[in-house]
Formats: C-alpha cells, sequence, structure tokens
C-alpha cells in the first residue's frame, strides 16, 4: 500500500505574474484583494485550503523581480535578486478563484483576504495601500490538508489568519461528513457567511478582549470541548502557538496520533507576519 503524502502537492506549478484588479475593506480586520492577469490562465484551482508563496514590492523599491524557476532552487533564485528589487515573501490562501472572471471583467480573478491586527505587517499594509495595476507573483503550493480515509468526522481550528483556509475546506469538503470548526475572530463581524450542510458545526469565537492573545481562546475551547466518539482528523492553523498548542493537547490529552493532525503556524506574535 502507499504511503500517504503528508500534503497535497500540485501536479505542475510555475511563478505566476499578476497585478491587482481591485480590493476593498470586507469587515473591521479584513481587506480582500482580486488579482488578474494573463498568468492566471494556467493556475489549477484544488480547493480546500489551498495556499501559495506571494511575491509583492516593497514599499520602497525601485524595481520589482520575480525568481525564474518553480523548482527546487526558486527560494536560492529569490535571495540572490538584489535587496532594491526582491519581493516581500508571504504566504496565503485562495479565497475564490473564479477562471472566466465576472468580477472585473472575463479574464481569470483569484480573491485574497488579508486579515491584520493593530499594527500592520508589510502584507496588510500592502492589501491597504494596492491599487489596480500593481504588480505581484505567485506560486501555488498546494493544500495542507490532506485527511486520514478513517476518520469519522473532522475538527478545524484557527484565528482569523486561518479563516479563509478554514472556509476553504467547509466549502470543499463532502456534504456528508460531520465537522466541528472552531473559528477565533477580533471582532463581531469578522464573521463570514459560509453555507455548510446540517453535518457542519461552525462555531465563531469572538476575542473580547483586544489585548488578549490571538489563539488563546480557541485553544482552551478545545480544550474544555466535548468531542464524538470515533477517530477524527484536525486541521489547525494561526498564530504559532495555537497551532502547537491545540497539537499538544489533542496527542497528550485526548491520545490522537500524530499522524491524524495537520498543523501549522502561519505567523507569531510579535512578528511582522501579514
Amino acid at each position: 500500500m502507499a504511503k500517504r503524502s503528508k500534503f497535497v502537492k500540485p501536479e505542475q506549478r510555475e511563478i505566476i505574474s499578476a497585478h491587482v484588479l481591485g480590493s476593498k475593506r470586507i469587515s473591521p480586520n479584513f481587506a480582500r484583494v482580486t488579482i488578474g492577469g494573463d498568468g492566471l490562465q494556467g493556475f489549477i484551482p484544488m480547493g480546500f485550503d489551498q495556499w501559495f508563496r506571494m511575491f509583492i514590492p516593497d514599499r520602497e523599491q525601485t524595481d520589482f523581480r520575480l525568481p525564474h524557476s518553480a523548482g527546487s532552487l526558486w527560494y536560492a533564485q529569490f535571495k540572490l535578486i538584489p535587496k532594491d528589487a526582491r519581493p516581500v515573501l508571504r504566504n496565503y490562501t485562495v479565497r475564490e478563484f473564479r477562471p472566466a472572471g465576472g468580477v472585473f471583467g472575463d479574464g481569470p480573478e483569484l480573491d485574497i483576504d488579508f486579515a491584520s491586527h493593530g499594527d500592520l505587517g508589510p502584507a496588510s499594509a500592502w492589501a491597504d495601500a494596492c491599487a489596480p495595476g500593481d504588480p505581484l507573483g505567485l506560486l501555488d503550493e498546494g493544500l495542507i490538508y490532506n485527511p486520514t480515509p478513517d476518520a469519522r468526522w473532522h475538527l478545524l481550528v484557527g484565528d482569523e489568519s486561518a479563516l479563509p483556509a478554514i472556509v476553504g475546506i467547509l466549502r470543499s469538503v463532502d456534504s456528508a461528513l460531520p465537522v466541528r470548526a472552531y473559528i477565533e475572530i477580533a471582532h463581531a463581524d469578522d464573521r463570514q457567511d459560509v453555507p455548510v450542510s446540517d453535518k457542519v458545526e461552525v462555531h465563531w469565537l469572538v476575542r473580547e478582549d483586544a489585548a488578549a492573545r490571538p489563539g488563546a481562546l480557541a485553544l482552551s475551547t478545545v480544550i474544555a470541548a466535548d468531542f464524538p466518539a470515533g477517530p477524527f482528523y484536525t486541521f489547525v492553523a494561526g498564530e504559532s502557538d495555537l497551532a502547537t498548542g491545540v497539537r499538544r493537547h489533542l496527542v497528550a490529552d485526548r491520545h490522537v496520533p500524530k499522524s491524524d493532525i495537520a498543523f501549522t503556524g502561519y505567523w507569531r506574535r510579535g512578528r511582522a507576519a501579514y
């Protein structure tokens, strides 16, 4: 029997050149940027939590260059780009992909949702200031979500930075599969409409204390929760302590096999990750 892979990688990938079509504030702590361009004609949507490397211009740059290779040498090429032309590199999730467009025209369009905290990181600042025509680049990385086949139900946990990924999973998952999602957000108005089946529970956890550590509420809620019986698969993402804390709790206290947990720290408090 073939060994199950940890992640689901795209069959092929390339460095895609794109540009901004438009942007808007969709809630108190989220901005949505829509990008387009001929390079997106070859983008293959995979659903779920499909993520990509995003290359955006630095504010002080006089030039903007992208690596040429999408293979194993792409990062080495990236580091060799002179600093006055080297883009900012961050990881983001596909919020929605429309191959035939529809909002800004008839070309392919890809939506990216940016969560922001009080002091903006470079990507959040770019999302708030970008204008139509501004360049960027993408490198598809596929899916982190790759459930074990014997799971009877799925657990999804994240803070606001993981909201696009969790929404993508909820939109793509089998409607007959029981799913429980815990999504921590900074403001009640950051909730997003997510059409789900009656097998899905979505718990929006609003962080009432602005000074509270992001992810702490989601972690304590998971620790206190009563879970359904049977083996389950977990996807947890967001602030680093949330991801590692949920994994540690599930393994040590609920005896969940490590192979049944996909966890990733999207950012770390105190560092400019957005």
